[in-house]
């Protein structure tokens, strides 16, 4: 076997041998499960969230999950919890422990501690003999055969568990919240997924110039208007402002394509009677969906029957949501 061969199938190995024992957690969750679920769903404070290793670096992982999906948490590092950390834990918290062995000298001294304060204890733990399993309220069962790596010793497969665990935690809690994608964006106001889910056409259009014909209004004035206002485009309206049709630069090419002469024509021997539109209220993502169905590149926004402006795909580019 080539070096190259090799290394691809060292890959592989460790991705069947991870998936394996994701695939083997839905058989070890019981009612522990429940409970813990139904704890924290209860919990008056927060989840406090703890680990030695690299079961600390998973517990920070589902803390911030925990946090985006409405449940406060917070990452407590087993080694400062016992030199003053401790005191963010409060009376109404739960404390959750991830260890692999649950034999940690620091995870010990941190559940004598916890023990000693009263909250209540869950442990994802892969050795369900070990002291953690044994002294907490609850146990998740997260053991797993085998660990990835050639000597069975590096953290691979059980963090992995891990981490599936405590994202089974995290979606179990979001469902019963009936936490939707309004209260997600309330939590995501920053970068693309955010802006996806609660920026609106509102916020985008007032910012662009508002290019507007009549019906009656001559060609050279259309050509004028759509060239000074700089979108491609001109909404054409009646004296109360409702949009009666629009005119784009495509419209004027394939009029002079097909016409020629161009003395006498108006707006409304040009206009497109039927334009693409959307509320001013709607998500903008909802205005990329539409451009892509259309393969269009800009759209009229309405309110009802009432021009307001133009959002335009360079509009959607700046904002980041594509």
């Amino acid at each position: 076997m080539s070096r190259g061969k090799n290394i691809i199938e060292i890959g592989k190995n460790t991705v069947r041998m991870e998936a394996a024992a994701v695939a083997a957690l839905e058989a070890l969750m019981d009612h522990q499960f429940e409970k813990a679920v139904e704890l924290i769903y209860s919990c008056k404070g927060r989840v406090i969230v703890s680990g030695i290793g690299k079961s600390a670096i998973i517990a920070q992982k589902i803390v911030a999950t925990f946090n985006s999906t409405g449940t406060p948490a917070v990452f407590l590092h087993a080694a400062d919890a016992i030199h003053g950390d401790l005191g963010m834990v409060q009376e109404q918290d739960v404390v959750l422990i991830l260890s692999k062995s649950g034999e940690s000298p620091e995870v010990k001294v941190l559940l004598s501690m916890i023990r000693g304060f009263g909250n209540p204890l869950i442990a994802i733990v892969g050795n369900l003999q070990s002291v953690l399993a044994r002294q907490s309220n609850i146990v998740l069962n997260a053991s797993v055969s085998q660990e990835a790596c050639l000597n069975n010793l590096a953290p691979t497969s059980s963090t992995t568990a891990q981490l599936v665990m405590g994202d089974a935690l995290a979606v179990t809690l979001m469902e019963l919240r009936g936490f939707g994608s309004e209260a997600f964006a309330r939590f995501h106001p920053g970068g693309t997924l955010g802006k996806k889910l609660y920026l609106r056409v509102q916020d985008i259009y007032i910012h662009n110039e508002k290019p507007r014909v009549s019906v009656d209004t001559a060609l050279r004035e259309v050509i004028i208007e759509i060239t000074t206002k700089r979108l491609g485009a001109a909404a054409v309206t009646n004296e109360e402002g409702q949009l009666l049709g629009i005119i784009t630069d495509g419209d004027l090419r394939r009029m002079l394509e097909k016409k020629g002469m161009t003395e006498g024509l108006t707006a409304k021997d040009i206009m497109t009677t039927s334009p693409k539109t959307i509320e001013a209220d709607a998500l903008a993502i909802e205005a990329l969906d539409l451009m892509r169905v259309h393969d269009i590149t800009r759209l009229v926004v309405t309110n009802g029957r009432e021009y307001l402006g133009w959002v335009d795909l360079n509009n959607l580019i700046r904002e980041g949501i594509i």
